[in-house]
């Protein structure tokens, strides 16, 4: 490979990664054709990215983003395919469904959010359960909601008497 091609292919990874905000690095050799061509598939109906670079590539890429994710270089070895999507947990379930039938693809690393990093094929469980920030914001809403609707509803369990006792005692209190 030429080192215009090289060059052309870092550029390409370093927009990815930079436009990107969730990306995995997995381990896919041993895979036939017949299996990357499934993989494949699967990728495209999830509506994610497939991509496949050699690791000095990927590193290059890596280096150019400003997070620090030195952290990764260590495990680029051997084979890499890149899975990119919008859905940070979409990637992790993805290959854990594909694993049912086969061993690979073996999960890397993962960039959720374009900058906290998962290294490791044990995390794949943790990534499938990371909550979005809107479902982490619906959850405190609810929180907070949750005592306000108590009281209501205690107030109008008894077709209104307790809110009329509230009144009476407020009133008299206050003679």
């Amino acid at each position: 490979m030429k080192r215009e091609e090289k060059q052309q292919i870092i550029d390409e990874l370093t927009v990815l990664f930079g436009t990107e905000q969730n990306y995995y690095l997995a381990d896919a050799s041993g895979l036939n054709a017949a299996q990357v061509s499934d993989l494949r598939r699967l990728c495209f109906s999830k509506g994610i990215q497939l991509k496949v670079a050699k690791n000095t590539l990927i590193s290059k890429a890596l280096q150019a983003q400003t997070a620090d994710l030195s952290s990764v270089d260590s495990i680029l070895k051997g084979p890499t395919a890149i899975f990119i999507s919008d859905d940070m947990k979409a990637p992790a379930k993805l290959i854990l469904d594909f694993r049912k039938k086969k061993t690979k693809p073996e999960l890397k690393a993962a960039i959720i959010g374009g900058t906290d990093v998962f290294i490791g094929d044990n995390q794949l469980e943790t990534l499938t359960k990371l909550k979005t920030k809107n479902e982490l914001i619906g959850e405190v809403i609810g929180l907070l909601q949750s005592p306000a609707k108590n009281v209501i509803s205690a107030l109008q369990a008894n077709g209104g008497q307790k809110i009329a006792g509230l009144v009476k005692t407020l009133q008299s209190r206050g003679e």
